[in-house]
């Protein structure tokens, strides 16, 4: 059961924070996870918005600031699931020819579950790492992506150290996912946890794209160690070592 805190002001009472009393059966952390949904301002401006969830918000915040999904990119989202990212990238990318006199982009989610339909985006059950995943990303395209985007995580073992290691590993494999179906000069974004183990995935970004960000965007939870990799012109399939070249950092939020 929710129950509201309330304060007295000059001008009458006004809510300050729902909180949530523990049930019968119900864990501590889950009564904590639902009092923090309760309470989060992304989580209440999703459902004003008509966005799957707050994690929407995540890659409005990268695109403000990184300008990757313009009118008529082709964008892959993999691990779609809800939906939010997919809904993002249908606005900006024109996928229903909405904005007068834009190119017309599009929009594929895949996931290994069914996602609720999305206006304006073609959506299908697929692991991304299945051997000719790819191929079959690219025939559903009808060519290659500009952008492809990765809001994943492994399931949490609870224990910090694997998680990372297990988020860091699912991450390198969508990067190399990304090799194989992006299109010369185009975008990789992927969330990952930050904890001392992805240095081989930044170095392998370093050598395929010509700038590689690192950003904790204002939506991500301040307790929480995710952060976004963005990884802007990619250098095409055969690679190149230029290190030398590539620039990288923790960008702040």
């Amino acid at each position: 059961m929710a129950k509201r805190t309330r304060k007295s002001s000059g001008r009458g009472e006004r809510d300050l924070t729902v909180k949530v009393k523990s049930a019968r059966g119900r864990k501590l952390s889950s009564t904590l996870w639902l009092q923090r949904q309760l309470n989060d301002p992304y989580v209440k401006r999703a459902k004003a918005d008509g966005y799957r969830g707050r994690a929407a918000y995540k890659i409005l915040e990268l695109d403000d600031r990184f300008r990757f999904l313009v009118p008529g990119a082709r964008v892959v989202d993999l691990g779609a699931a809800p939906g939010g990212w997919s809904q993002v990238a249908v606005s900006r990318v024109n996928a229903l020819g909405e904005k007068s006199g834009k190119p017309v982009g599009r929009v594929l989610g895949i996931d290994l579950q069914e996602i609720e339909p999305i206006p304006g985006a073609e959506l299908h059950r697929l692991d991304f790492l299945e051997t000719d995943a790819d191929a079959q990303v690219k025939a559903w395209l009808g060519g290659l992506a500009d952008v492809v985007m990765s809001d994943m995580a492994a399931a949490s073992s609870g224990h910090k150290q694997t998680d990372h290691l297990r988020i860091v590993a699912l991450c390198e494999a969508a990067a190399q996912f990304a090799f194989d179906v992006l299109e010369e000069g185009g975008t990789f974004v992927a969330k990952v946890l930050a904890g001392g183990a992805e240095g081989s995935l930044q170095t392998l970004l370093k050598r395929r794209f010509e700038s590689v960000a690192n950003v904790k965007p204002p939506a991500s939870r301040s307790d929480s160690s995710e952060k976004f990799v963005v990884a802007r012109g990619f250098r095409g399939r055969d690679g190149s070592d230029g290190l030398e070249d590539a620039t990288d950092g923790d960008v702040p939020g």
